[in-house]
């Protein structure tokens, strides 16, 4: 029986069919009122093939716009859609293009686009055409209040302290202060790029010196290339975090995390811790290499992570021209102590979900040494990641695939449940393929007359009992 099946879309807080497939019995309405709804983030990955340094805005006037480095390296283009999901098929417009001669010329990279006071800009690197890796940032200005249009006038070179290899700009508003962040090279420091920050003056030029806040110099930051780049801001918990990009743009490429009290001075390099490990790294098991270059944005109140990555580790030639650098999206996390949770970049197909328990709405399900349980706060977030996809014993029926470990699906062992690797059986599909019931509470998922259900941390196979509390403990909620 093929693997290749059709997963289920995430809408309204409950797994709904994609296709043709029923839906259980629905389960008592008297559970628990409705559960919260969880906003539909995409129904696929990647969300845009080909385009790398991916930014999309925070949404704008109702819609999002996307930007992004294209293979030719040759101009900026941007497409917008209401959704996060319609920027996959939204028509696609170039508002900007390289000159044939001269400055910026050369190479054109990771373009950010960013309302300002009522105006659009786009900050983005250039080479010129004699020296295409002489690379400079440059910002865009627009006037019309949809930035796809035509209406782009070039303002220039934004200054910072020296007239070095500079890219990866991006700006960001905090306690009332526009600030500027960016990767350089800077004199006299042996590395490829660095990160700095500035306070603006304008959207156009710099207020004050720039503050070195990141130097890479860990084993993870210095593989191929010595690397610090495509800084992205996210402001939550009292802490102002930055992602950043490091190493060289092949499976080598991973992210790590900047941390800074909200209260602190930005410009003090000494507010500024760097986690010791990168958060996002190439994941063989889900064929996703190279993850980083990224940007945040939301739907509803969920914070979206988007950032690029290929399908494949063995690039020929020099990585930066391999055209398969595709944008993707994957809903960003956040533990208990308020720090985000990344997981693993997630393989090709639609959005994976966590399970919580109606009665433990703080805990998740999760699978530990393969063995499924209810924990909380789980910071292996992979753990506690599924994909609902169709089940082994046809319409009716579905599975729950491992996002971090594709090849298994949960399964019952006895009455406990476990993920093991798929197996081309009958017993295989029976073990592995579930009714699923839906109301508003949540979802239930049986075998027969047996339930999933938790107790004292295992997830295991159950009658299900007739008090309510029973029914809570089998009934979870999508999130």
């Amino acid at each position: 029986m093929s693997l290749s099946r059709r997963s289920l879309l995430l809408t309204g807080g409950a797994v709904a069919a994609a296709g043709a497939l029923p839906a259980g019995r629905a389960v008592a309405q008297d559970v628990e009122a409705a559960a919260p709804a969880t906003p539909v983030l995409t129904s696929r990955n990647p969300l845009v093939e080909q385009r790398a340094d991916p930014f999309v805005t925070p949404p704008t006037d109702g819609m999002y716009y996307l930007t992004g480095s294209v293979p030719e390296y040759d101009r900026i283009v941007v497409r917008g859609a209401s959704t996060l999901d319609g920027l996959a098929t939204a028509r696609e417009r170039t508002v900007w293009r390289r000159p044939s001669s001269g400055p910026m010329g050369g190479y054109i990279w990771a373009p950010e686009l960013h309302r300002i006071d009522g105006k659009w800009y786009i900050y983005f690197a250039a080479g010129d055409s004699d020296q295409p890796f002489r690379i400079r940032t440059y910002v865009l200005e627009s006037p019309s209040a949809d930035p796809r249009e035509a209406t782009w006038t070039l303002r220039g070179q934004m200054v910072t302290g020296w007239d070095s290899f500079t890219l990866d700009a991006t700006t960001f508003v905090h306690r009332d202060k526009r600030y500027f962040l960016w990767a350089q090279s800077e004199p006299g420091i042996a590395t490829n790029s660095n990160l700095y920050i500035a306070e603006m003056a304008s959207p156009l030029a710099l207020a004050s010196a720039p503050v070195r806040i990141a130097v890479p110099t860990l084993d993870w930051e210095v593989q191929g290339f010595k690397v610090n780049e495509g800084p992205a801001v996210l402001i939550r918990n009292g802490r102002v975090f930055v992602t950043f990009s490091a190493s060289a743009t092949d499976a080598r490429y991973c992210m790590g995390l900047l941390t800074a009290d909200e209260n602190a001075d930005l410009l003090d390099a000494r507010s500024w811790t760097k986690s010791p490990r990168p958060v996002f790294t190439t994941n063989a098991a889900t064929s996703q290499y190279g993850p980083g270059h990224n940007s945040f944005t939301r739907v509803g109140d969920v914070d979206v992570l988007v950032y690029h990555a290929r399908d494949y580790r063995d690039i020929t030639g020099d990585p930066l021209f391999d055209p398969n650098r595709h944008t993707r999206a994957q809903r960003l996390h956040w533990n208990a102590d308020g720090t985000p949770s990344f997981g693993v970049p997630v393989g090709r197909g639609e959005p994976p979900v966590r399970l919580h328990p109606l009665d433990a709405p703080h805990a998740v399900v999760r699978h530990y040494e393969y063995r499924m349980r209810v924990d909380g706060d789980v910071r292996d977030l992979a753990d506690s990641q599924f994909r609902v996809v169709a089940g082994f014993l046809g319409a009716g029926t579905v599975a729950l695939q491992s996002v971090n470990f594709p090849d298994r699906y949960v399964r019952t062992d006895g009455t406990d449940l476990r993920i093991d690797p798929y197996e081309d059986t009958d017993a295989y599909g029976r073990a592995a393929s579930f009714v699923r019931d839906e109301s508003r509470a949540g979802l239930v998922f049986r075998q027969g007359d047996l339930h999933v259900t938790h107790d004292t941390g295992r997830l295991v196979m159950a009658r299900l009992g007739t008090s309510r509390e029973a029914r809570q403990r089998a009934t979870f909620r999508v999130g």
